[in-house]
């Protein structure tokens, strides 16, 4: 089931806001553009997109269907032969609601709502190729900069090597510190080395004694 609009309806009912908006939706497609209080522009925004779509269709079914609420033949021929195909590049927003200020006498606000320019086919390819460009030049900065990333990346792998080289190093010397009674334990375990004897002052004359002795037998 639809959601009721908020707010009061147009006119006296729904049947009455019903009209209100068929002949409101007929006056646009015949003039391209209206002027009427800012609230009945909101209502026909939705119902003349609605017929729009339908008239982008421009099946019989569609064709049907706007006929039961746009009861111009004249203007619903047009609406299917002019201003559908008019918009068969555009997704939506075929209205555009401008405001002009409140009215004299009872100072409603008033707008003026209007069909949109059609986009150009020019415009579209534009685009399209502007979009193409982008897709390709975000391609091609990624490629460039994967093997950046891969020449960067290998030094990373050695780190580790100096990281444990260093972390070897620092465990030692924190062992050295902490156990300082094993050094002294080594050094008092350690054998004694023999003493070599000094010489004895008697002995050194002797020989210096036997050596005049020697040269007076030659």
């Amino acid at each position: 089931m639809p959601t009721p609009t908020k707010g009061p309806r147009l006119g006296g009912g729904s049947s009455h806001e019903r009209i209100i908006l068929a002949n409101l939706a007929t006056a646009l497609f015949e003039h391209g553009h209206i002027t009427t209080t800012l609230a009945k522009a909101k209502r026909l925004r939705p119902v003349a997109e609605r017929l729009v779509t339908k008239a982008k269709r421009g099946d019989l079914h569609s064709r049907r269907q706007v006929m039961t609420i746009v009861r111009d033949k004249t203007v619903v021929h047009g609406l299917f032969t002019e201003i559908g195909p008019r918009y068969i590049n555009r997704p939506g927003g075929y209205t555009r609601i401008v405001k002009l200020g409140p009215r004299k006498g009872d100072n409603a606000p008033m707008a003026l709502i209007e069909l949109v320019e059609a986009l150009a086919e020019k415009v579209v390819a534009e685009a399209t190729g502007a979009t193409k460009r982008g897709a390709k030049e975000r391609a091609a900065k990624t490629a460039a900069a994967s093997p950046a990333k891969a020449a960067v990346a290998e030094p990373v792998d050695e780190a580790p090597e100096v990281a444990d080289v260093t972390e070897a190093a620092d465990t030692d010397a924190t062992n050295i510190t902490e156990d300082p009674t094993n050094i002294t334990e080594d050094v008092a375990d350690a054998e004694p080395m023999d003493e070599v004897p000094a010489p004895d002052a008697d002995d050194s004359p002797a020989e210096d004694d036997d050596l005049p002795a020697e040269d007076e037998k030659a």
